[in-house]
């Protein structure tokens, strides 16, 4: 019994909080499925990957799972004091396995799984880069612009004249640029707090707002079906919560985890709150013995085509099957969908900086061209 309670206090050593980064996860649990393919006790393959691993957190709950399983708990037993690391879709699949006598089957489809799962990820992040970075260093760009350049012109066009000596009357366009230089760097008269102190402080109170709407109900309902209805981005935001519902439900359901269960295990591991009611919609009209596919065709995340592959998957018994299917069909779409968000992207941002240093260099010049006109 004494090995039993270290174990415990191992294992609760970890907390819950521990977590992971997806690759090693997945490095892990591919691992693991190639030594309990070759027939190893489970225990003797945990102590093989604890031992390769890193010293940190992840190398902290291996141990703790080890010491579980040496000291009599199953595998998912172990895994589930570690929630923030093994998540209840992996101990539900793992306790399948071991169930059915196929840990190692169940392993490798989960590793597959996660493999697929972080490359859809990879591609929605790696997508963002590109715009985020522009974004970034033009906005550097114009800032330096308009805190170290601009404000020199204002000192030359106080010495300028028009040819009959009157002082030069700067263009509207002129004006509101040199005044909103001056505002950054020394804000206004009745407030002496310069623009650059302040649109931090602001951007910083946004987003703290922003996240505090986030958790009120409300304001997560409508964020989320805000980012499903956007133009551009909403359809590749649905796409992509489509195939990772999908693949999880058909590997959930290929690893042996009861409907009703691997329906709760979705709505958890689904972000969106929209597609979570629609879940339980199907959770409790399946409870009823009725099919999964008219409420989530009732919820507007699914298109047609999907509802209907997901009928015909229950109609013929390979459910499973087709959602995996349909996973797979729309990762591709989705990459389709990235690459011409990209290439749109990629010019509008040209044309949006392009306008906005065309816009600067106007003021800046105009007043020139004025004084030409009146030399003429």
């Amino acid at each position: 019994m004494a090995p039993k309670a270290s174990a415990a206090g191992g294992g609760k050593a970890m907390g819950t909080k521990t977590r992971v980064s997806d690759k090693v996860l997945t490095d892990f649990t591919s691992n693991l499925a190639v030594l309990q393919d070759a027939g190893l006790p489970i225990v003797r393959s945990l102590k093989i990957l604890e031992g390769q691993t890193k010293v940190g957190p992840f190398k902290k709950t291996l141990m703790g799972v080890y010491e579980d399983v040496e000291a009599g708990n199953s595998l998912s037993e172990a895994m589930s004091k570690h929630p923030g690391v093994f998540d209840s879709l992996y101990t539900n699949m793992v306790k399948a396995g071991e169930a059915g006598g196929i840990l190692d089957t169940i392993l490798q489809r989960l590793a597959e799984f996660k493999e697929k799962s972080q490359r859809l990820k990879t591609k929605v992040t790696g997508a963002m880069f590109y715009p985020v970075v522009v974004t970034i260093v033009a906005t550097g760009l114009l800032g330096f612009i308009m805190v170290f350049v601009v404000p020199k012109f204002k000192t030359v066009y106080a010495t300028l004249q028009t040819a009959d000596g009157k002082a030069l009357e700067l263009p509207q366009i002129t004006q509101l640029l040199l005044g909103f230089a001056e505002w950054l760097l020394h804000g206004t008269e009745t407030v002496k707090v310069p623009g650059l102190v302040i649109l931090p402080i602001v951007a910083v109170i946004f987003v703290l707002l922003l996240k505090a709407f986030s958790k009120t109900n409300g304001g997560r309902s409508f964020l989320h079906r805000l980012a499903l209805q956007t133009p551009i981005l909403g359809p590749v935001v649905k796409m992509t919560i489509v195939a990772r519902f999908t693949r999880t439900l058909g590997t959930l359901l290929n690893s042996g985890v009861p409907i009703l269960e691997a329906l709760n295990i979705c709505r958890g591991s689904i972000g969106n709150v929209h597609l979570q009611a629609a879940l339980k919609k199907v959770h409790d009209a399946i409870k009823e013995g009725e099919t999964m596919a008219e409420p989530l065709g009732k919820s507007g995340i699914f298109d047609d085509m999907v509802v209907n592959m997901i009928d015909v998957g229950e109609e013929t018994g390979e459910l499973d099957k087709m959602l995996i299917r349909i996973a797979d069909n729309y990762d591709e779409q989705v990459d389709v969908k990235l690459n011409a968000l990209i290439s749109i992207l990629e010019p509008l941002l040209i044309v949006v900086m392009g306008g906005i240093v065309a816009v600067i260099v106007s003021a800046i010049f105009l007043p020139m061209l004025k004084i030409v006109e009146s030399i003429g």
